[in-house]
């Protein structure tokens, strides 16, 4: 469970991958906006030193824990942020099937978890689901052209089925779900390898 003061401030948001390269600036931007983070990470590929600073806000909270696993929050969320997933090649192919299940199954954990608290998910995707790409640039109803069989299909297929189940339940109506598909990035907190 995650530890934390029980002081009074905004929305309560889970960043899942929030030790991260992205998540953790997520993380210092939501707690600048006023709102109460909760950090979800199992540090595969995230790291505690992304978090310096942010461990001593009453506002912040840390949970240690792989998004394959059932997730428990017993505070009421407002919003979740899905961002964990290894997202460079030697990273996410170190370990493919516990790449594609972190997408899969972590990303269903978090459908229900939001699911229960009423919480919107914003699902961090990648431009990776158009795989080999044939048209640039790639326009969004673009279904892209992935190698379902290579040694990348781990990350590129494990996005695509994360967008599905985001959008299945948005149209059936269980999750308010959106995606982003995030390019290329770089920056402080990226591993420089």
């Amino acid at each position: 469970m995650a530890k934390r003061n029980k002081a009074s401030r905004g929305k309560i948001i889970l960043v899942a991958g929030g030790a991260g390269f992205v998540g953790s600036h997520l993380c210092t931007a939501l707690l600048g906006s006023g709102k109460r983070v909760i950090c979800l990470d199992s540090y595969l590929t995230g790291s505690p030193a992304n978090l310096v600073g942010l461990q001593d806000d009453p506002y912040f909270a840390m949970v240690e824990q792989d998004v394959c696993d059932e997730i428990d929050i017993d505070e009421p969320l407002d919003q979740i942020y899905n961002l964990a997933c290894p997202a460079s090649p030697p990273s996410y192919q170190a370990d493919p099937i516990h790449t594609m299940m972190t997408s899969v199954t972590g990303t269903g954990n978090l459908l229900r978890l939001a699911e229960r608290h009423g919480a919107t998910l914003l699902q961090a995707s990648t431009s990776e689901i158009y795989g080999d790409p044939e048209e640039h640039p790639q326009q969004e109803n673009y279904w892209g052209h992935v190698n379902c069989t290579g040694p990348r299909a781990c990350y590129d297929e494990g996005k695509r089925a994360a967008e599905a189940l985001c959008f299945d339940s948005l149209r059936a109506g269980s999750v308010d779900t959106r995606v982003a598909r995030i390019f290329n990035t770089y920056g402080p907190h990226m591993r420089p390898k």
